[in-house]
């Protein structure tokens, strides 16, 4: 059973923890900046070309060398995302793992999880990595419908969605996919035969996002120029109440707005997000946080990979003003099944926050958008699509008191 079986209850990850000390919680991001072609909706940092990458994987090994002491204590939680981690072959993965092991602390049971695509994983990659330290594989399923995924542009079809889970399963216990609603052309029952075959491959978590039309994207364009359909909000709204439903009926537990687990399968990597722990972001693009600083490296492969070669780290920082922390607070707790604590929140930024929350809350209790339990501040079955909008509303602005 994965270690972190101890979120399933209601108790919060903060209070599992022993109070608001995250110390003992860290986190290891590693950003592969790669992909064999590009999705049409995704604005993330990424390569088509794969010329660098015995170059870029160098220099992620030295950026993990340089930035070392940034996180002293035990890492509980490694995380390969990307782009596509599954382009990266065994000896570039153990590459990595040496340079981990070697320079930090590592827990004796961390969660760590790759990022996956379906057409990666053939019987002999998926062996590749069972063998590896990876405990947890991410597979980015998106649809099992062949129409869904021309029109995202995936790189793999529906054969391969559902093989890659069989086989991933004979070899890994702890399996999450990732699902897409709200795309354009997609009716409610094939939706649910999404979330039905899911079911029936026995994955123990499901990560399912609306989909999001971002600025400069091939999708924004298609969109704008008449060739694909809008994306309809009410109809995302609808398909994630389905999905509620149905997942509630199997047995998941909605632990965050977007992420479904049976017992025993929430992510410690997403959780320990949710609740402020430290981590350090490896790569072109990737973040880091120590509580107070949020830092970022440059989002170009090149340019990262010069910097790092003459010794230097590609980051800029930000110091995070109490207001800014207290929002991120807002924003992240309420997405999560534990809500706000208002006992932490009065800890963290002191009473006065406290009461401004409870006074901005009540016309959002009357709504019924939200609700108390044991002390936190959660949002409510109606508000729950509209969780990020109700967030916004308890924000500290300027000139609040």
């Amino acid at each position: 059973m994965p270690k972190d079986k101890d979120l399933i209850q209601n108790t919060s990850p903060l209070e599992r923890l022993g109070g608001d000390d995250k110390a003992q919680e860290k986190g290891i991001y590693i950003h592969i900046p790669f992909c064999k072609q590009a999705c049409h909706y995704c604005d993330f940092h990424f390569s088509t070309s794969v010329k660098k990458k015995p170059e870029m994987v160098a220099a992620i090994c030295k950026e993990l060398e340089l930035r070392k002491e940034e996180i002293p204590g035990n890492v509980e939680t490694i995380y390969f995302g990307g782009g596509t981690p599954s382009l990266l072959t065994a000896e570039e993965l153990q590459q990595i793992f040496e340079v981990i092991f070697k320079n930090f602390s590592v827990s004796d049971n961390p969660e760590i999880t790759l990022e996956a695509n379906p057409d990666d994983l053939s019987q002999e990659k998926i062996k590749i990595l069972a063998a590896s330290p990876v405990n947890r594989l991410s597979i980015g399923v998106q649809s099992f419908f062949g129409e869904d995924l021309k029109l995202m542009n995936r790189a793999h079809n529906e054969t391969e969605a559902l093989e890659s889970i069989k086989t991933a399963k004979k070899y890994f216990d702890n399996i999450s996919i990732d699902l897409i609603y709200g795309i354009p052309g997609m009716e409610n029952e094939r939706w649910k035969r999404n979330l039905e075959l899911a079911l029936e491959l026995g994955v123990p978590h499901i990560s399912s996002y609306a989909l999001t039309v971002e600025p400069r994207t091939a999708l924004k364009s298609m969109i704008e120029k008449g060739k694909i359909a809008a994306v309809e909000e009410e109809a995302a709204r609808e398909q994630y109440e389905i999905m509620i439903e149905m997942l509630d009926d199997a047995g998941f537990d909605n632990y965050e707005f977007s992420n479904f687990g049976k017992p025993g399968y929430f992510s410690q990597n997403n959780t320990a997000y949710w609740f402020g722990k430290s981590y350090l972001g490896i790569g072109p693009s990737a973040h880091s946080f120590d509580g107070i600083h949020r830092k970022w490296n440059i989002n170009n492969n090149s340019l990262y990979i010069k910097s790092i070669q003459k010794g230097q780290i590609p980051v800029e920082f930000e110091k995070l003003s109490v207001k800014d922390r207290y929002n991120e607070l807002i924003m992240t707790r309420l997405r999560t099944k534990w809500g706000i604590s208002v006992d932490e929140v009065e800890r963290s930024f002191g009473l006065k926050f406290k009461k401004y929350l409870l006074r901005e809350a009540k016309k959002l209790i009357a709504d019924g958008m939200l609700e108390w339990k044991d002390g936190h501040l959660q949002v409510s079955k109606k508000g729950k699509f509209l969780s990020d909008g109700i967030a916004s509303e308890l924000f500290w602005v300027e000139g609040s008191d």
